[in-house]
């Protein structure tokens, strides 16, 4: 069985030799600093990394690690400080912002913990609201095998209020697929459900892979979450530390364990210089 450092190698070597199509998103450099001067605070430190086509990938990490600044930068949401960022062939980093803005629009699809549906408008409506706005029509087959898939079809005619929290949440994710974005972005979208409600709505990203073939990338400090996944990467204080290829929940829980003891190891020796 191979070590932790022949999984990354073999993961770096596989995505290093991957055909360019194969690659839905690349940061290359990556680093996001807040502030300036000696209270600056590196929240990605020169990341480099790929994102698989067709794939469900889930990004872990303790508090501060910088997971979430790492996918609002792969989706445009955030500058970076250094470093290159692309969506497919094209390099977002440096795009002015009514670029970036199309670009997320036509060519991305987002979903958060909180669901963020207009409560004025059905379900029906909050799915295709992006492209509404847009001034696209949708297409309609593709629409009604996404509707199909979620199991959303006697519920398109609900608002908001009168939908439980993962139907709300499987609203969002219909709305995210809609309009067949190249990359999905989901920040704990299981965040705010119940154990059932978040199992159905990670079945269906694990779905929207195998049977719709998109590309998921997911945010999350759930193991339980992360085992829907094909890949985790692990960050730790703004770089990419490990990666797990077919993750089981089990996995995940000792792996981040054993980054924990590791964490109060390197702090218990910081504060013993410090003496």
């Amino acid at each position: 069985m191979p070590s932790t450092s022949e999984e990354r190698a073999l993961s770096t070597a596989a995505a290093e030799h991957a055909p360019a199509d194969a690659i839905a998103a690349r940061a290359r450099g990556l680093t996001k600093a807040y502030g300036s001067g000696e209270t600056a605070v590196i929240a990605l430190d020169s990341v480099d990394v790929d994102i698989a086509r067709s794939r469900f990938t889930a990004v872990m990490g303790p508090s501060g690690s910088g997971k979430s600044t790492l996918m609002h930068c792969l989706a445009g949401l955030d500058t970076v400080s250094a470093g290159q960022v692309w969506l497919g062939d094209t390099e977002i980093t440096g795009l002015k912002e009514r670029e970036l803005t199309r670009l997320r629009r036509d060519r991305i699809g987002f979903m958060f913990q909180s669901f963020n549906l207009i409560p004025t408008l059905n379900a029906a409506e909050n799915i295709t609201l992006p492209m509404d706005i847009a001034g696209k029509k949708p297409d309609e087959k593709w629409l009604d095998q996404v509707i199909d898939t979620l199991g959303l079809r006697d519920r398109l005619k609900h608002r908001p209020a009168q939908l439980s929290g993962g139907q709300q949440q499987r609203v969002a994710c219909a709305r995210a697929l809609a309009s067949r974005p190249e990359l999905i972005f989901a920040d704990e979208p299981t965040g705010n459900l119940d154990s059932r409600a978040g199992l159905e709505v990670l079945g269906f990203l694990r779905e929207a892979v195998d049977q719709l073939g998109q590309t998921v990338v997911m945010v999350t400090h759930d193991p339980g979450a992360a085992a829907h996944s094909d890949l985790v990467l692990f960050l730790g204080d703004g770089r990419i530390v490990d990666s797990m290829e077919l993750p089981t929940a089990e996995a995940v829980l000792e792996r981040m364990k054993r980054f924990d003891v590791i964490r109060g190891q390197f702090d218990a020796d910081a504060d013993t210089d410090e003496d």
